[in-house]
Formats: structure tokens, C-alpha cells, sequence
């Protein structure tokens, strides 16, 4: 059981979203984390830090290896983290010499952040693919009610009339710009070492970085472990996508209130009144677009990383990310929905 509406199991019907939800599962973070190691083998290898050997070693076992994950459950209660169980059960695995040269000059926040930016990355393809869809779905609209008539409303209150072509173009304008930020986000390999300065690897250290990042097709920075602008920056987009969403379901729920100006089906049903049709997937997207602003604020206090490494400013992460960003995917697919539902918007030929 889990007190999360995004995969409890019932209320993830209405705000859950499995494809995204799919990046946080357990098998997928495992899986990152091992291909950070064979990555990092690899790279190692290349430079001459260890042995080819060893690296196809590493990479082999890597890539089958299946953890206790019972056993990584109760180690993260005393240790804090997963991966000081996760290399003992590798290394164990692989064994020999090459045991030794698993996680060689790295720490665990360079595994588990590195694992972060490979699921985020796959991630932000699937958003910006959801942004193209919705894009085309209110293009479609404007070309065949576009030049239907609404009015326009200012404060709450009736203003001039307008064309539905105006409104939509109020919801849909901000995405082409969304999608284009995700697009152009980068994405970086975490690799600092015990206290960011790859003491381990000498004078290899910016090249094992860079062969890094290029096998994994993460970006190349200097660590960021203690410095979370990455983190944040695109728990601020999150939360403007979700937030557009919100303008879009209010506004839907609004000309639904008032019913002369919309037509919708698929309306959720009452337990009491059979009659109605509740703008269930409209409200839900203001439900969403008020949950990531609010844990946008989370986000920023996760910044105050102290001196090399925090564990406070880390968990909190843990505790907000993945949970803005499945907020956000569920945003998408709800807004495709509604648009979907979109019978008849404005007063055609008025």
C-alpha cells in the first residue's frame, strides 16, 4: 500500500501516469546505476586506469547482475543510501581482481545522481513528445473552430467578444517554448569522487569524466554534487508545463460552468446526480498545476547543500522530484484527454 496518489490503486487512475511513473521504479534505478558502473569501468579501461580485462568484466556482470534488493532495503536504513550494499553484491558477483576496480573513484552520490540523468533524460523525450501531440491536437482546433465566437472575460467578468482562436491561442502558445527548453536541456554525468575533486585519478581525472559522459550520452561538467541549479531548473519547468495545463483546466471548467459556450463529452459521473457531467479531467489539471508549484518551493530548499555533500538537502529531493515530474506527464495526458472531449467550442457564424 503507499500514501501516494500517483501509484495508489485506485487514485492513480485519475492522477497516476505508468509511463513515467515506469522511470522510478526500482529495476529502472538499478539498472542506471549498473550502467554508470560499466560505464565508468569502460572509460577506465580506455585511459589506462585499469585493465580491458577488467572493465569487460565489470561490464558483463553488470549488464545481467539482478541485487537483493531486501538486502539494499535494509542497508539503506543504516547507511543512507544504496549504493555501499549495491557495489558489496556486485563486487561479490564479479569477483577475483577485478572485484577491487568496481566503483573506483567514484562515491555513491556520482552513482545515484548519474542514474538520475539518464532517467530524466529518457524522461524529458517523452514529455516533449507529449507537448508535440497537444501542440497539434489545439493547431487541429483552431482550424476547425478557430473562428467561432466567445466572450471574453476580464476578472471574472464579461469583457468584448473574442474568437476561439484567441483562447486557444492563450493555451497553446507557451508549449512550443516548453518543449523547446526540454529539448535543449542538458543532462550531466555527476563524477566527482569522495569530495568532488576525483583525487583517485590524478591527471586522467577530466579525461575518465569526459569518456564518462560520452558513453552514457550525458553531458560533460565538472561535479555538481553540492551546486543543485540542474535539479531546480528543471523542477521550475515542470512546474510551468503543469502550470499552463492548470490555466487550460480552469478555463475549461469555467465555460463548462456556464455551459452555453462548450460542449464536452465524457464528463464524470455523480453518485447522487445523475444529470451531471463533472469536468473531472479539468479540474484535475488545476489540481496538478497547484501540487507542482507547491513543491516547487521543496525543490528550492533542496538547494542549500552544505560544504561539500548534504544528506538532508539530497533526501528531500528523493522525497519531491520524481513525483513533480510524473505530476507534470499526467498534466499531458489529461490535457490531450480534454481536448479530446472538446465537442463544440463558442458560438459558430455570431
Amino acid at each position: 500500500m503507499t500514501a501516494s496518489p500517483f501509484d495508489h490503486p485506485y487514485l492513480s487512475g485519475l492522477l497516476g501516469d505508468e509511463e513515467i511513473s515506469a522511470f522510478f521504479s526500482a529495476e529502472a534505478d538499478i539498472r542506471a546505476m549498473l550502467s554508470f558502473e560499466a560505464a565508468l569501468a569502460q572509460a577506465q579501461a580506455e585511459h589506462g586506469v585499469i585493465s580491458k580485462e577488467t572493465a569487460v568484466r565489470i561490464a558483463e556482470i553488470c549488464a545481467t547482475f539482478q541485487p537483493d534488493v531486501l538486502a539494499l532495503r535494509h542497508a539503506v536504513a543504516t547507511d543512507g543510501v544504496v549504493i555501499p550494499e549495491l557495489v558489496r553484491q556486485l563486487r561479490k558477483a564479479i569477483g577475483g581482481e577485478a572485484a577491487e576496480k568496481v566503483h573506483y573513484g567514484a562515491t555513491s552520490q556520482d552513482v545515484i545522481d548519474t542514474s538520475l540523468m539518464l532517467r530524466l533524460k529518457a524522461v524529458s523525450d517523452v514529455l516533449s513528445k507529449r507537448l508535440t501531440k497537444l501542440s497539434g491536437s489545439f493547431d487541429h482546433l483552431t482550424r476547425t473552430q478557430g473562428t467561432n465566437r466567445l466572450m471574453g472575460h476580464t476578472r471574472m467578468q464579461a469583457a468584448i467578444p473574442i474568437t476561439v482562436a484567441d483562447r486557444l491561442s492563450a493555451w497553446s502558445s507557451p508549449l512550443t517554448d516548453y518543449r523547446g527548453r526540454l529539448n535543449t536541456t542538458a543532462f550531466p554525468l555527476q563524477f566527482g569522487g569522495a569530495a568532488g575533486t576525483l583525487e583517485k585519478l590524478g591527471d586522467k581525472a577530466s579525461a575518465v569524466r569526459s569518456t564518462v559522459a560520452r558513453n552514457l550520452g550525458l553531458s560533460d561538467r565538472p561535479q555538481w554534487q553540492s551546486q543543485r541549479a540542474t535539479i531546480a531548473d528543471l523542477a521550475h519547468l515542470l512546474s510551468l508545463i503543469s502550470g499552463s495545463l492548470g490555466k487550460f483546466g480552469q478555463d475549461i471548467a469555467l465555460l463548462a460552468q456556464a455551459g452555453d459556450e462548450i460542449t464536452l463529452s465524457g464528463g464524470g459521473g455523480s453518485s447522487v446526480m445523475p444529470h451531471k457531467q463533472n469536468p473531472v479531467t479539468a479540474e484535475t489539471l488545476v489540481s496538478l498545476a497547484r501540487f507542482n508549484a507547491v513543491q516547487l518551493s521543496a525543490i528550492h530548499q533542496s538547494m542549500v547543500h552544505e560544504q561539500e555533500r548534504s544528506g538532508a538537502a539530497w533526501t528531500l529531493e528523493w522525497m519531491i522530484l520524481p513525483q513533480m515530474v510524473i505530476a507534470c506527464g499526467a498534466s499531458l495526458r489529461l490535457a490531450s484527454t480534454l481536448v479530446g472531449q472538446i465537442r463544440q467550442l463558442g458560438a459558430a457564424g455570431a
